[in-house]
């Protein structure tokens, strides 16, 4: 039982004829006999009185015409469904990302809704180490990550450049300094993140390099309190540059130009390889791509070779 062969079947019903069923269906009329008598024989029953000549329906026929009815009603919906999708009127995007990386995902998908308001959006947080894992199980469609992943099953475009800024409060000794050196940061006590990151590695290795200690001496769970133990007079911090610009435009941190700690971040946007991307996610590409090209550095669109 198909739906060919409902919509055949319901066609006789209404038409309460099978020579005008055919005609409506723009099939020949053995065809259409042949393929109720197919169903009738996969059903076990009969479905109209072959006694009578306008195509009268059986007790099983009726009840089966109101299931046929509701079966073709569906499929038209759900071909509208597909439509309105396609047309970007329905759907839904998930992404994951950590509390850095959604700031880069606030200007763009506030670009995106503009674009395509009707698109649910959800943004799921989650650990940098944990998002690769979240696409491959097929939880979230797109990523942002500030490092490139391993996994050979994803791919990444590179959306954004960043670079670690190194703040301090504006009452801070070091605050009134244009650049300084590694080597005076020796005594600063720095407020640091709690969770483990590649940039972290490369900070405690360039501090290793110039052979100067670190002290972190206090870990926060958060890059915004870590902002505002600095902004309140407690140490100094190396934070994102995306994550403090607010503060540098108001004056309640000032960024001070370390040039051994120049270290740039990128972010990605990342994706299954061999993935058929939903019509919200391919519009949501199209939109970063166009945003980057109207504003330009910071923002790129550069699918990294061999993604």
């Amino acid at each position: 039982m198909d739906l060919v062969q409902m919509e055949t079947f319901l066609a006789v019903a209404e038409e309460r004829s099978f020579s005008r069923a055919a005609a409506r269906l723009h099939r020949t009329q053995p065809a259409v006999s042949q393929a109720i008598a197919k169903l009738e024989g996969e059903l076990g029953e009969v479905l109209f009185e072959r006694t009578s000549r306008d195509g009268t329906l059986t007790d099983a026929g009726e009840v089966l015409k109101d299931y046929a009815a509701k079966l073709l009603n569906l499929r038209g919906e759900a071909s509208e469904a597909l439509a309105e999708l396609r047309s970007l009127h329905r759907g839904r995007l998930n992404l994951a990302a950590n509390e850095y990386t959604c700031l880069y995902l606030l200007r763009v998908l506030d670009e995106f809704r503009r674009h395509n308001p009707r698109i649910k959006l959800a943004v799921q947080r989650a650990l940098a180490s944990r998002i690769s894992d979240e696409i491959l199980m097929h939880s979230v469609e797109i990523g942002v990550l500030s490092f490139r992943p391993d996994d050979a099953q994803l791919k990444s475009t590179v959306v954004y450049r960043d670079e670690l800024a190194f703040v301090v409060n504006p009452r801070h000794p070091l605050a009134r300094e244009e650049k300084v050196s590694i080597k005076q940061l020796g005594a600063q006590n720095f407020i640091a993140h709690n969770v483990a990151s590649p940039q972290r590695q490369k900070v405690i290795q360039t501090f290793r390099k110039h052979k100067t200690p670190l002290q972190m001496g206090v870990e926060l769970p958060s890059l915004e309190a870590i902002k505002r133990f600095v902004e309140m007079g407690n140490g100094v911090a190396l934070v994102p540059g995306l994550t403090v610009r607010p503060e540098l435009e108001s004056g309640a941190l000032v960024r001070v130009k370390v040039p051994e700690l120049q270290i740039e971040r990128r972010l990605r946007l990342v994706y299954r390889r061999q993935a058929s991307l939903s019509h919200a996610a391919l519009a949501f590409l199209k939109i970063v791509e166009a945003y980057s090209a109207r504003h330009g550095d910071p923002y790129c669109f550069l699918p990294e070779r061999g993604a």
